[in-house]
């Protein structure tokens, strides 16, 4: 496979600022944001800083003529991707490559869907404690991308390139052998921290030192487990203690999506968290009561902000 050196990132939110940051800081790649609609036109009349630097990185319309995308990584709100994936036409060929580092566990279906099966990777961001106010990003960690094939015991070509790129853009990776378990794991994460701190309004600093925090993190990912090895999926109660080992490394002051989401008003991801775990119990008969209780709580504080 060709070396992926034109790479289009669609979501110019926290973490897709940071990514087109690393990107663009590389020799030899061209990044470039897609986005349409509204989208567009504030970041072309906006931008976006990183870290107080400017971001001088073109926008690509849905309707510009250009160049097709080796890679193609999406990093939008789960709500945002049915009408972000048809807008991607114009940047995508037969060899585009996807990578999603959205929350939730069916992104990787709705990219197969639009654009044939197997084009997109597996891939979860961890450890990445990035924070958008306005046009302004903000991070002291772009912690790790996990990423793979379903399974990667060998690896494929599409892999290794990827692989390659991070490598060029200095940013930390791994391929596990079991991509759909890191999947179930940092949905477990997202499940705990995310609701956890948006329900509570803490951000990461209450969690390294409150119990009752990580008391409450901890009963929404065993739901989360539970549900797992109702599917199939290795999770396990000591994989709780592996997302500490990344929660500790998390500037006290940062917050969780969901948790700059409820600040600010947005609608949250709460529905792929606590409202998948709730729809999975019942489907395999097991009792949510945690999840249950979140969602309530996280669907009045959408309809009636601060």
């Amino acid at each position: 496979m060709d070396p992926i050196t034109q790479i289009v990132i669609v979501g110019a939110g926290a973490m897709g600022a940071v990514y087109a940051a690393k990107f663009a800081q590389a020799e030899g790649l061209s990044v470039a944001f897609h986005a349409g609609g509204a989208r567009y036109e504030r970041l072309r009349t906006h931008g976006v800083t990183v870290n107080d630097t400017r971001l001088t990185v073109p926008v690509i319309h849905p309707d510009d003529a250009t160049d097709p995308a080796h890679l193609i990584l999406v990093a939008v709100k789960d709500r945002d991707l049915p009408g972000a994936l048809p807008d991607l036409r114009n940047v995508v060929s037969e060899q585009t490559l996807f990578l999603s580092v959205m929350n939730g566990l069916d992104s990787e279906a709705a990219i197969d869907a639009a654009y044939g099966a197997s084009r997109a990777l597996y891939a979860i961001a961890v450890g990445i404690d990035a924070l958008r106010e306005g046009a302004a990003v903000t991070y002291t960690t772009s912690g790790k991308l996990i990423f793979g094939e379903v399974d990667n015991h060998d690896l494929t070509p599409r892999v290794r390139a990827v692989q390659a790129l991070l490598d060029r853009a200095g940013l930390a990776y791994e391929t596990p052998v079991d991509m759909v378990r890191m999947l179930w794991w940092k949905f477990m994460v997202n499940v705990g921290v995310n609701q956890a701190s948006a329900v509570m309004r803490a951000p990461y600093g209450v969690f390294h030192a409150s119990p009752e925090a990580q008391a409450l993190m901890e009963s929404l990912m065993r739901e989360a487990i539970t549900l797992a090895q109702a599917q199939g999926v290795d999770l396990r109660e000591d994989d709780i203690a592996a997302w500490y080992r990344y929660l500790n490394t998390l500037s006290p002051a940062g917050k969780t999506s969901m948790l700059q989401d409820i600040e600010a008003g947005r609608p949250t991801e709460v529905e792929i968290f606590a409202g998948k775990v709730v729809t999975l119990g019942q489907a395999h008969g097991i009792p949510t009561p945690v999840n249950e209780t979140v969602l309530r709580i996280i669907r009045v504080l959408e309809q009636h902000p601060r």
